[in-house]
C-alpha cells in the first residue's frame, strides 16, 4: 500500500470519489458538496489556512483507492490545551484495519514534524458545526446537511489505533407537535407576560441585524470553551451568503431583554431531503435540480444550527419559550413535523438538561475522539462548561 498527498486534480476526484465505493450499498448515505468539503482546503474560502496547515492524502492498495485522510492544525486552538493538538478528519477507509493504521500513522508523522503532541479527530478544520465527530450508536439514520457519517466498523480503527473519547455528542430529535410539559409551558407563559423579555423571528431583510445579535450572545455564551474565540462581524458575512437562499424566517428565534439580544435559536430546513436527490455537485445543474425539488418538495423536518443563551439569563424559562413558539409555528404550517438538534457535547450538561426537559429525545450519539502521542502522558476528558482548570 502507498500513500499519495492529494495536490492535483486527479487526486482530488480520487480523494471524492472514494466514499461512493464504500457507501454503495448503504441506502441512509448522503454526500457531502464537493463545494463544501473542497472550500475547507481553499485558501481562499478558508481563512484558517493563513496561518493554519492542513494535508491529505489518499491510500492506494495496488492500483485502487482504499482509504483518505486529512490532517489539520488549527491556530485558534492547536496551543488552548497544555499540548500543542492537531487534528484528522475526512476519515473513509475500507475494512480494513492495516489501511486504517497506515493513514493514522502518516497522519501523526506528519503533525509531530509539525511540533503536534496530540491529535483530535474526526473534526473539521473550520467550525464544529459540520464535518465532526464519529457515529457511535444509531447508525440507521440518514445524516442531516453536514453531519459526518460513518459505517460502524470505523469505531473500532479509532479505538483500536489507542483513540480514546474526548467528549460524547448526542443528537436530539423533537416532534414539534408534542405539548410542552407543565412545567416548561408554566415558566414560558411566565416569560411571553414579562414586560421585560421579547421574542421574534429573524427575516431576511434583516439579516445581518440579526446575525450581529447572534454573536453578541455567542460571544458571552461560548467564548473561552474549548479553545473558542471572538466570532468576529466579517465571519458573519460568508454564514449569511450560505443560509439566505434556504432561511425558513419561521424556525428561528431571538430572545430580548428590555431590547438587548439575550438569546437565539437558529434552525433552518433539513435540506438534506433535497440534497439527497441532487449528488454531490452544486453546479449550475445541481443547483436547477436542487431549486426543483425545493419547490416541490417541503422538507419534514428542521435541523437546528446553533442554540444560546447568555449565561445570566439561563435557567429563567427562555428556552421553554422558544420551543413554545416553535411549537405553535408548525401548527399553523405545512411541513416540519420536527426539529433535530444537532449536536450538543457531553461538556455541556446544563444544555442537555435543557433540551431533554423540554421533550427531546437522543437519536444518534457521536463521539470526537482524541490520541496523545506519548502514551505515558495522562490523558483528560473535555472539560464541562463552567467548570474551573485545576
Amino acid at each position: 500500500m502507498r500513500i499519495v498527498e492529494v495536490k492535483d486534480n486527479k487526486s482530488i476526484e480520487a480523494f471524492r470519489q472514494l466514499p461512493f465505493s464504500i457507501y454503495a450499498n448503504d441506502s441512509n448515505w448522503i454526500p457531502h458538496l464537493r463545494q463544501d468539503v473542497e472550500a475547507v482546503f481553499d485558501a481562499k474560502q478558508n481563512s484558517l489556512l493563513k496561518k493554519g496547515r492542513a494535508k491529505r492524502w489518499i491510500l492506494y492498495k495496488d492500483q485502487t483507492v482504499v482509504g483518505r485522510i486529512a490532517a489539520f492544525i488549527n491556530p485558534r486552538t492547536f496551543n488552548t490545551f497544555d499540548q500543542p493538538t492537531g487534528g484528522v478528519g475526512f476519515f473513509e477507509c475500507v475494512q480494513n484495519e492495516q489501511a486504517a493504521f497506515k493513514l493514522f500513522d502518516h497522519a501523526v508523522n506528519w503533525l509531530k514534524s509539525e511540533g503536534m503532541e496530540a491529535m483530535d479527530g474526526p473534526i473539521n478544520f473550520g467550525e464544529k458545526e459540520r464535518f465532526w465527530g464519529l457515529i457511535t450508536k444509531n447508525f440507521d439514520l440518514a445524516p442531516y446537511y453536514g453531519q459526518n457519517y460513518n459505517p460502524p466498523y470505523y469505531v473500532d480503527f479509532f479505538e483500536n489505533y489507542g483513540f480514546k473519547k474526548y467528549y460524547g455528542m448526542y443528537i436530539y430529535f423533537r416532534n414539534a407537535h408534542d405539548p410542552l410539559g407543565e412545567k416548561s409551558l408554566n415558566r414560558a407563559t411566565a416569560l411571553e407576560q414579562d414586560g421585560n423579555y421579547s421574542i421574534q423571528n429573524w427575516s431576511k431583510a434583516k439579516l445581518m441585524n440579526y446575525l450581529e445579535d447572534f454573536r453578541t450572545v455567542y460571544n458571552q455564551a461560548w467564548v473561552g470553551h474549548d479553545g473558542r474565540h471572538e466570532l468576529k462581524s466579517v465571519q458573519l458575512k460568508a454564514f449569511a451568503k450560505t443560509i439566505k437562499p434556504i432561511i425558513d424566517e419561521r424556525l428561528s428565534w431571538f430572545v430580548y431583554y428590555n431590547g438587548e439580544p439575550v438569546a437565539f435559536y437558529i434552525a433552518l430546513p433539513e435540506i438534506n431531503e433535497w440534497l439527497s436527490k441532487v449528488g454531490d455537485n452544486l453546479n449550475w445543474w445541481g443547483k436547477a435540480k436542487f431549486l426543483y425539488h425545493k419547490s416541490t418538495h417541503k422538507t419534514k423536518y428542521s435541523f437546528g444550527v446553533v442554540f444560546g443563551v447568555s449565561p445570566e439569563h439561563q435557567a429563567k424559562g427562555i428556552e421553554a419559550l422558544i420551543f413554545k413558539k416553535l411549537s405553535e409555528g408548525t401548527k399553523r404550517r405545512d411541513g416540519h413535523d420536527g426539529v433535530i438538534i444537532t449536536w450538543i457535547g457531553d461538556f455541556n450538561p446544563k444544555m442537555i438538561r435543557v433540551v431533554e426537559n423540554n421533550g427531546a429525545r437522543v437519536i444518534r450519539e457521536m463521539t470526537t475522539y482524541r490520541y496523545l502521542f506519548d502514551p505515558n502522558k495522562a490523558f483528560e476528558r473535555s472539560p464541562l462548561i463552567g467548570a474551573r482548570a485545576s
